[in-house]
């Protein structure tokens, strides 16, 4: 039985971090960051690009999903709204898999922390502060286990991750 470990979370929450760890930790595992799938310029989002983009994470997954190699899938991305992940997992071929779906959530003060030192080193801009800290709170209603990484390393969250799976 293949595994899909989806990781949702905010802007900086610290999703890559923790797949990255999660793909070191797992036999046989294969990782898709959905932000590689917007990784274009010029940057353009409209109901064309979503769809395309929804597509390719689509497509990849599928693919790791009928691989005989891979027993362990991470996908993260920032899927704020229940939907967006219902929509992934209604066109994926599951029959042989199990879904765990993670949202890794952190206080606000964390979260700009962590953000705000990203601005400092010019990996992001500062409009992501007031973007993040404003989806937070959406994380609370998903269907989803729940890990708080305020206080928390990447490897410590891939750590609870694997207890959760």
């Amino acid at each position: 039985m293949k595994r899909l470990i989806m990781i949702n979370g905010t802007m900086g929450v610290g999703k890559t971090a923790a797949s990255k760890e999660l793909l070191a930790l797992l036999p046989n595992c294969a990782f898709l960051d959905g932000d590689w799938c917007w990784d274009m310029n010029p940057f353009v989002v409209n109901s064309e690009t979503k769809n395309m983009v929804v597509d390719n994470i689509v497509y990849v997954l599928n693919n790791f999903l009928k691989c005989s190699v891979y027993e362990n899938i991470v996908f993260c991305w920032v899927m704020h709204e229940e939907y967006i992940m219902d929509q992934i997992l209604s066109r994926l071929n599951l029959m042989d898999a199990v879904v765990h779906k993670i949202s890794l959530v952190c206080s606000e003060q964390a979260l700009t922390k962590r953000l705000s030192g990203d601005v400092e080193r010019g990996i992001r801009t500062a409009d992501i502060i007031a973007r993040s800290v404003s989806r937070l709170r959406n994380y609370a209603s998903m269907d989803t286990i729940k890990i708080d990484v305020s206080k928390i390393t990447a490897n410590e969250a891939a750590q609870q991750i694997l207890m959760q799976i």
